[in-house]
């Protein structure tokens, strides 16, 4: 394969102090609220999935602007690795010597010329502009260099000389999926452990699909003909709609809370522990980790239907704040704590019947929807979160009757995460601990049969073969 990239850029790279200077022309307003949000999780740590909304809101979009922004982010986030390499090849430096500003603009140019159908003109000349807005004039003839070498090439071909470029077989699916090296391995060892190591690319392109708009009704608080119109009937969830069109925002409002946007995945590791045995009246729910409070509302719904009562807590004061949000669209009083968690065990000691610990983890089971999360975690995060979620089972534990149901959940496939933890817990607590058949209870649960791996006393969901986050559910009883 010949190599029409041409002469190389070699201009200096803009120092980030340099004087700005008014844009030639004005840059498009879509483009302006993706770029503001991908420079917002670059320098402030922001969640693009809660910081878009708002800016989309500010800037007044229109709803084909609005979309346009959306894609704009989400796409240029999910896909910065590969562009990062597309760049690096381009510009003849690695991207730790460009500006970050520029750099950001120039990722957000690669998705549109790569990834789009935005016209290589508009693509080029909006960041072109868009540089000089944010950084400097010599930034604009390197964003202009840079972008024009990129769109005198198709994908394809820039997919395969990055490959060339790259060594290993789990870096060379890394960089062309856009995941780190690190969570590629980490993924294929879930897999593996299924005997289905195979489906590993499947995974990696579904983690870059953006996702469909799931919404639960909660259950009780709805009507079943309000619910019908929602959408079609989630695949799997009982409750759960795919949005056929329009603002979610706008629908969540419209019920005043009792219809939620929330993850089908999300929805199931849920009712697994509400459903996993009939509810006596009077039962003590405990949703330790509750925040942000998708889990929290629905658990209060199905104790509000079945006589019992709900506890959440949450030890971030902004998470709880959330937590109590979501709980507004639910009759009665839940009361929202704000404990450490790995103390429950000693201030609420054998209190509750079930216990939800959605335990703190990597979310490397939701990359579709917050992709800017495989660019912040780190081996050693998953070496720390895990002794975490060993101390919030074993204070679960202590705060659990005999005879009540722990549903331990993370949003990560990561085998540290999943088996570690639960393999850790059954060794610590041995006969005390009951290891329930969870793939049984939630084929119970689900509309239509699901496809689960491993030995069914648990259960991991998957974006490519389930449509759902990655989601790990296990179900335990205290004996």
């Amino acid at each position: 394969m010949s190599d029409p990239r041409g002469q190389t850029p070699r201009r200096n790279t803009p120092r980030s102090n340099s004087a700005p200077r008014r844009p030639q022309q004005q840059v498009q307003p879509a483009r302006l609220v993706a770029y503001e949000v991908i420079a917002a999780v670059r320098e402030a740590d922001a969640y693009a999935n809660l910081l878009l909304p708002s800016r989309i809101q500010k800037a007044g979009l229109n709803a084909a602007d609005a979309a346009l922004a959306t894609e704009l982010t989400y796409g240029t986030l999910r896909m910065q690795g590969f562009y990062d390499k597309v760049i690096e090849l381009v510009a003849d430096r690695t991207v730790d010597k460009i500006d970050p500003a520029v750099l950001d603009v120039l990722r957000l140019g690669a998705h549109q010329l790569l990834a789009t159908r935005v016209a290589t003109h508009a693509a080029v000349n909006e960041s072109v502009a868009l540089a000089s807005q944010v950084a400097s004039r010599s930034a604009t003839g390197f964003t202009n260099g840079v972008l024009r070498t990129i769109s005198r090439s198709s994908l394809e071909e820039w997919q395969g000389w990055v490959q060339e470029e790259t060594e290993g077989a789990d870096e060379k699916l890394a960089v062309l999926h856009s995941h780190p090296a690190w969570v590629v391995r980490a993924l294929r060892s879930a897999l593996d452990a299924e005997g289905r190591g195979d489906e590993l690319e499947q995974l990696l392109e579904a983690d870059n699909v953006a996702p469909k708009v799931n919404l639960a009704a909660l259950p009780g608080l709805v009507d079943a003909a309000d619910a019908a119109a929602l959408g079609d009937s989630d695949t799997f969830s009982p409750i759960g709609f795919v949005l056929s069109g329009g603002d979610p925002v706008g629908v969540t409002e419209r019920f005043g809370g009792r219809v939620r946007v929330q993850d089908e995945g999300s929805q199931l590791a849920a009712l697994a522990l509400s459903r996993a045995a009939a509810i006596t009246p009077g039962e003590r729910w405990l949703d330790l980790c509750a925040g942000p409070g998708g889990k929290a509302a629905l658990l209060a719904a199905e104790a509000r239907a079945g006589g019992a009562e709900l506890i959440a807590n949450e030890l971030v004061p902004a998470r709880a704040g959330l937590v109590r949000n979501a709980l507004a669209g639910v009759p009665g009083d839940v009361p929202v704590l704000e404990l450490d968690g790995t103390t429950i065990g000693e201030t609420h000691p054998e209190q509750f019947d079930r216990i939800m610990l959605d335990a703190p983890c990597t979310g490397l089971g939701a990359l579709r929807r917050r992709p800017e999360a495989r660019w912040r975690k780190s081996p050693n995060d998953v070496a720390e979160l895990s002794v975490l979620q060993g101390k919030l089972f074993d204070a679960a534990f202590a705060a659990l009757k005999p005879g009540g149901i722990i549903a331990y959940v993370t949003c990560s496939p990561h085998l540290g995460e999943t088996l570690g933890t639960v393999n850790g817990a059954l060794a610590r607590w041995g006969d005390k601990l009951e290891q329930l058949p969870t793939r049984d209870v939630l084929e119970a649960i689900a509309a239509n049969p699901l496809d689960i791996g491993g030995n069914g006393r648990t259960v991991q969901l998957w974006p490519h073969r389930h449509g759902t986050d990655a989601m790990f559910i296990a179900l335990f009883r205290k004996h």
